[in-house]
């Protein structure tokens, strides 16, 4: 329930506070004193779009706040999904600055519009979820028959299986159309698995055969260089080794006439021992360097494959080509495995429409029982607000599974007891879609969560007896709803249990728009004015009285 409304420097509004009645609420004045922004200015806080156009000083901010009464379990969930402060009142601001910036805080925590806008659902109805647009719709009339069947369980049990069919059934057509893609390829992919696999290279071993064919390509020029080397370090006429040798023991001779002499016969010692170390590895290598044309032939023809590969392959070396070698296996290997998770899938899908197909006929059947009785009370209603001829028809068909069952429901309209039915958008008028909006939102009411309704001049078109008896709907609705209505109609102010008066006010050079509550007399008085005139006559003060409750 909205309990009290604030807002500064919107629009015409330069400061307005609001105390709202628990039941009907009514709000009057004249046409362009400001009444729809009131309710303007109410939609922000429940997630509308700001415009900085509409502040009526442009240098301070705009400040919306309502303060709502709310049974905690009501918006518990909202409340521990977004975790936000739970409090004995709910309170929602709303801040636009000049510049066009928008803040949205719940309990003083800051929200986003999204947030803002789901909470709102829970609070307000303000012609979003049940106006005379959305009378048109498929979606509405579906919630219409919903609301009145009230099996939020069963829906909920469909819903979750529903979702769980839709997810695989995703999953299925991607496996197909992943499939279909990979056997475009799979001949080619197990052509080069193939080639790969008969090739068998081993980690680094392309590598690892192009430097053996360096060595043995050129083993002749090897073996000369390293013959000669070893013979000028051990078997020349004066080899190196010996050379170095006696020099070594000459400036070790010195040891006792130079101090440095012992340091560097050692350093010339180590240097014979490395070089001794170097004369046998050389001559290792040249016992291991063999020419062997049988083996050049058989390691060429090898790195010629490899590089072949390579190249085909577009990489650099044999790891990156036994990673593609991996990936072509876990290709082949997948799709050879797609049809097994296919078949898994088809049965999984198979068993949820089964389940499926039997919770929607549950919810069909639900319907079908409300739908008769929804029929008759409407038509009643619509009758009673000066539509006798009027006939409303909840048509129900069977569809496709879908998010809701398999129920397509459509509402057809005949005006004027005709016979002839048309879908609601094709044959009402704009003044018998309002009322009969009421009808149904009167019917649905007591089951919709919503402690708020809100009507923005429901009652345009209709007067006399048909307005007196859409007050008798909006009182009784209000005894189980807060209801804020903005209207016209003397027999409906009558009938408020807070009656406000929307008035433009002349002060300090501009104009701006307040509201006031008003007194017993003073309704009177207004509502007089609205059978009357401006100067009501003593016989519109007296029918005003009678109206007054």
């Amino acid at each position: 329930m909205l309990q009290k409304l604030t807002i500064k420097n919107y629009a015409i509004i330069d400061h307005l506070e609001v105390d709202f009645s628990g039941n009907l609420n009514v709000i009057t004045g004249e046409t362009g004193a400001g009444k729809s922004i009131v309710l303007g200015a109410l939609s922000l806080i429940l997630g509308e779009r700001a415009d900085p156009g509409m502040l009526l000083d442009k240098g301070s901010k705009c400040v919306i706040e309502g303060v709502f009464k709310v049974r905690k379990s009501q918006v518990a969930a909202f409340f521990h999904e977004h975790e936000l402060d739970m409090e004995d009142l709910l309170i929602i601001r709303r801040e636009i600055s000049a510049a066009g910036k928008s803040r949205a805080f719940v309990n003083d925590t800051p929200v986003n519009l999204g947030q803002l806008t789901e909470l709102s659902q829970y609070l307000v109805d303000l012609h979003q979820q049940f106006d005379t647009l959305e009378l048109e719709k498929s979606d509405f009339q579906r919630e219409v028959m919903d609301a009145l069947v009230n099996q939020p369980a069963v829906m909920q049990q469909y819903q979750q299986q529903y979702q769980r069919y839709a997810q695989i059934q995703r999953q299925l057509k991607q496996l197909q159309d992943q499939r279909d893609n990979a056997n475009k390829e799979l001949d080619y992919n197990k052509f080069l698995l193939d080639e790969l696999s008969d090739a068998s290279f081993a980690p680094n071993e392309i590598e690892d055969l192009d430097a053996e064919l360096k060595v043995l390509s050129h083993a002749e020029e090897i073996r000369n260089t390293l013959s000669r080397v070893y013979f000028q370090l051990n078997e020349d006429e004066q080899p190196i080794l010996q050379q170095l040798k006696q020099i070594q023991s000459s400036v070790q001779a010195l040891a006792s006439y130079h101090k440095e002499a012992p340091a560097v016969a050692q350093r010339l010692q180590s240097v014979y021992v490395d070089l001794q170390d170097i004369s046998s590895e050389i001559g290792h290598m040249n016992d291991q360097v063999q020419f062997d044309g049988a083996r050049i032939e058989q390691v060429n023809e090898r790195v010629s494959l490899g590089y072949k590969l390579l190249k085909k392959h577009g990489v650099q070396n044999t790891a990156e080509l036994l990673v593609i070698q991996e990936k072509l296996t876990q290709s082949v290997e997948g799709v050879l495995n797609l049809d097994e998770k296919l078949a898994g899938l088809e049965a999984e899908i198979a068993t949820l429409q089964a389940a499926l197909q039997k919770l929607a006929e549950t919810i069909t059947a639900a319907r079908l029982k409300v739908a008769e009785p929804f029929e008759k009370k409407v038509n009643a209603l619509l009758a009673q607000v000066g539509m006798p001829n009027a006939r409303l028809k909840a048509a129900i068909t069977q569809g496709a599974l879908n998010p809701y069952g398999q129920d397509i429901i459509e509402f057809l309209f005949d005006a004027n007891k005709s016979g002839q039915f048309a879908p609601i958008r094709k044959v009402a008028s704009g003044g018998e879609l309002s009322r009969l909006m009421l009808c149904i939102k009167s019917l649905v009411a007591r089951s919709v969560a919503l402690p708020t309704l809100i009507f923005d001049e429901i009652d345009t078109g209709i007067s006399g007896e048909a307005a007196r008896q859409v007050s008798f709907i909006m009182e009784d609705m209000a005894r189980g709803h807060q209801i804020i209505c903005i209207t016209h109609q003397p027999q409906i102010a009558g009938k408020a249990d807070a009656h406000y008066f929307v008035f433009k006010d002349a002060r300090d050079g501009k104009i701006t728009t307040n509201v006031r509550l008003l007194t017993r007399e003073e309704r009177i008085n207004k509502i007089a004015q609205m059978l009357s005139g401006e100067k009501p006559t003593a016989a519109a003060l007296e029918n005003a009285r009678e109206l007054v409750k």
